[in-house]
């Protein structure tokens, strides 16, 4: 049995390996698992795993990861597979696989390949809830779907701060969240531009402050403010393309690119590009003078997203 896991969802890949392994470690014990981090060793090493018979066990189970991040075994991966014994369950895992590559695609044919990729809002969210409620727990839809928004897409990341609040108390409310967790940067840039596309500039302004306040520098709030501009510049450039093909196409996340578009029904594209051309002036200028960011950033959210 050879097996692929890969995909932009960290705490999903983890939680598959761990049942494989779990699974294996409940039949056979600890004496036939072998894991190996492809980075750190040479393409024989690997082979050699691959191929090993069982001792003291009737199978072995060897864990590669990051096998992309080593190149002659990347370049050998049919030979190396050619070689998986019968009685080794054979697991590869590897977040950082292109799809463009002769070895995802080779992967992909000749392994059992699982992907996991993230979970929009919504089942973000319902995932939340479910999750709350397999530890005891409790938490609203509505209060899930708080939680998501205000720390992002990152199930790893929200499995963590999801048990910090359980630990706090097993009925997870609103203002437990509001006390309890901080807000991811990017979705503190996405309130900012909410606030300004509103007409609310001062709420704008008051985000931009926090942000620095928190030791943010301008120069990072520049390229998250470009990011979630790009994404916005996509949607309304897109047509009548869903949603899900954008992100597809975009390879970005669906979750950021249903989150954004809420924000491309108050403005125009005549105005998106005025904000992309004073973007890229003023990251020409911080470039090429002597430009103070801070102040640059201050007049662009006072006078330009207003």
């Amino acid at each position: 049995m050879v097996i692929t896991l890969t995909g932009s969802n960290a705490y999903l890949i983890k939680a598959e390996l761990k049942k494989l392994v779990d699974a294996f470690l409940a039949d056979q014990g600890d004496l036939g698992l072998t894991q190996i981090d492809a980075s750190e060793v040479e393409a024989a090493k690997i082979t050699e795993a691959a191929q090993s018979m069982p001792f003291l066990s009737s199978r072995n189970m060897v864990v590669v990861k990051d096998i992309s991040a080593n190149k002659p075994a990347a370049e050998q991966v049919e030979n190396l597979l050619s070689v998986v014994g019968e009685d080794t369950d054979f697991i590869i895992y590897d977040q950082a696989l292109d799809k463009r590559t002769v070895l995802y695609k080779t992967l992909k044919k000749q392994t059992d390949l699982r992907e996991f990729t993230d979970l929009d809002e919504r089942s973000l969210a319902s995932w939340v809830v479910s999750a709350a409620k397999d530890e005891a727990g409790e938490i609203s839809h509505a209060d899930a779907m708080y939680l998501v928004g205000r720390i992002g897409a990152d199930q790893m990341l929200i499995s963590n701060e999801l048990q910090k609040l359980l630990i706090y108390s097993s009925n997870i409310t609103r203002k437990n969240i509001d006390e309890l967790t901080e807000p991811s940067p990017q979705s503190k840039i996405f309130d900012l531009l909410d606030a300004a596309f509103a007409g609310n500039n001062e709420r704008a302004m008051e985000l931009y402050e926090d942000q620095r306040a928190q030791r943010v520098e301008p120069q990072q709030i520049f390229a998250m403010l470009s990011w979630q501009l790009q994404a916005v510049a996509l949607i309304k450039a897109a047509g009548d393309r869903s949603l899900e093909q954008i992100a597809s196409d975009a390879k970005m996340s669906p979750f950021v690119i249903r989150k954004t578009a809420g924000l491309t029904r108050r403005i125009t594209m005549s105005k998106v590009k005025s904000l992309v051309a004073r973007m890229l002036e003023i990251d020409m200028l911080s470039k090429t003078t002597a430009l103070d960011m801070d102040e640059a950033l201050k007049t662009f959210i006072a006078t330009e997203l207003k």
